[in-house]
């Protein structure tokens, strides 16, 4: 018996390449007390500028690979209404119980990106601080088919990414299937964010502004951060 009979079938396949799954996931989220940087309960500097300055108009938001929340907590304090979607059982726990001490409406959604169940066709703004870096490469094909089919025309793109040079592989594409590992995550340039999203207008494209630890925002200068528009 044959496996493949479509184009999911081989992504699939090519998905059990690599480790990143639920469990591990999970295991991430399950110490709330670690020192990671991302765990802390502030949203992206990047992302509190936009929303400052105005730039992203109020509507609703996406955030794909919310984590614990902070972000999308941060959006929903700005006015947005907010889908946040997670891999990890243990990430989406801990962001709802942040959403109800910060005393804000999120709809948190465990399931993968790719198969959620959205209760919207369409979303003003799509955030992602830190899923595509930890997306296997032919799974660049289908993110980059979910912005499509989400995001409204006149929308707005918000991306936060390893950068290269500071964090994360920068082997190609071809030598990360031959390893059969992500190694942490994947590296980003500024070119390789124009090319993959070539079709959408670039509002801003920088490195991230780090920030001290007592700031009211996060920023570490070892990621790029991104807003196009469609």
């Amino acid at each position: 018996m044959r496996d493949l009979r479509s184009v999911e079938d081989v992504l699939r396949m090519l998905d059990g390449w690599f480790a990143a799954d639920a469990a591990k996931w999970d295991q991430f989220y399950a110490d709330r007390e670690k020192p990671i940087p991302f765990f802390v309960a502030k949203p992206d500097e990047s992302l509190a500028s936009w929303l400052s300055t105005g730039v992203l108009p109020k509507g609703r938001a996406l955030d794909l690979g919310c984590g614990h929340g902070r972000n999308a907590i941060a959006l929903a304090q700005a006015g947005f209404d907010v889908d946040a979607v997670d891999l990890s059982s243990s990430a989406i726990e801990w962001g709802k119980a942040r959403a109800a001490e910060a005393s804000v409406d999120v709809r948190f959604h465990q399931a993968d990106i790719f198969t959620v169940a959205l209760p919207h066709d369409r979303y003003d703004l799509v955030y992602d601080s830190g899923c595509l870096h930890h997306l296997p490469p032919h799974r660049r094909v289908s993110y980059r088919d979910l912005i499509d089919r989400v995001l409204e025309p006149g929308g707005h793109f918000g991306l936060v990414c390893f950068a290269a040079g500071a964090m994360g592989s920068e082997r190609t594409d071809e030598e990360l299937y031959r390893a059969g590992s992500l190694e942490g995550g994947l590296a980003y340039d500024q070119d390789s964010l124009r090319w993959i999203f070539s079709d959408y207008t670039e509002v801003e494209l920088r490195p991230m502004a780090e920030q001290p630890d007592d700031a009211a925002t996060f920023g570490k200068d070892f990621l790029l951060t991104a807003l196009f528009r469609r």
